[in-house]
C-alpha cells in the first residue's frame, strides 16, 4: 500500500467544503482545454449539487481537516435504457496527493455510489490529451465509446 492512502477517507461534500471543492475545479479547470475557472459559478454548481440528492452526490477524500480530492455524479434517466444513469462530471486530485491513490478511492467510490442509487451506467468525459486520467478509468472498466460529445452554448 502507497504511502498516505491508509489515512484517506472518502465521503459525502457537506456544504463548509464548497470554497476548498471550488479551487479544486480551478485547478481541474485550468488544466482542461474547454473550461476555464469561475469560482461564482463553481460555487453555485456545488451548492445545487450538495442541497439535493436528486440532482447528484459530491464525494470528497479527506486527509485529516484537508481535502485531498474530489468527484461528483449527476443523476439523469436513460431513455435507451429506461433506467438511472450518472454522469461523472468532476474527478480532481489536489496536486500535493496526485500519485497516493486518492484519485483510485474517489473513483471506487464513486462507483460505488453510482450502483447503490439505482444507476445502470457512468459516462464521463476527459481531455484527449489526458493519458494518466484516460489510464485511471481504464483500469476501473471505463472504455471509449463511439459517440462523439458536441456542445452548444446556449448563452
Amino acid at each position: 500500500m502507497r504511502k498516505g492512502i491508509e489515512t484517506i477517507r472518502v465521503e459525502s461534500a457537506r456544504a463548509a467544503d464548497i470554497a476548498a471543492l471550488s479551487d479544486l475545479l480551478s485547478v481541474l479547470f485550468t488544466q482542461e482545454a474547454e473550461f476555464a475557472p469561475n469560482p461564482q459559478a463553481q460555487h453555485r454548481g456545488l451548492a445545487g449539487v450538495i442541497a439535493n440528492p436528486d440532482v447528484g452526490v459530491v464525494l470528497v477524500a479527506r486527509q485529516g481537516d484537508h481535502i485531498a480530492g474530489m468527484v461528483n455524479l449527476l443523476f439523469t434517466l436513460s431513455t435507451a435504457l429506461g433506467e438511472k444513469v450518472a454522469l461523472l462530471e468532476d474527478l480532481v486530485v489536489s496536486p500535493a496527493a496526485r500519485g497516493s491513490g486518492v484519485g483510485t478511492q474517489l473513483l471506487t467510490q464513486a462507483i460505488a455510489a453510482a450502483r447503490m442509487r439505482g444507476c445502470k451506467r457512468i459516462t464521463l468525459l476527459t481531455d484527449g490529451s489526458n493519458a494518466a486520467a484516460q489510464r485511471l478509468y481504464a483500469k476501473h472498466g471505463f472504455a471509449m465509446s463511439d459517440m462523439v460529445p458536441m456542445r452548444l452554448a446556449l448563452e
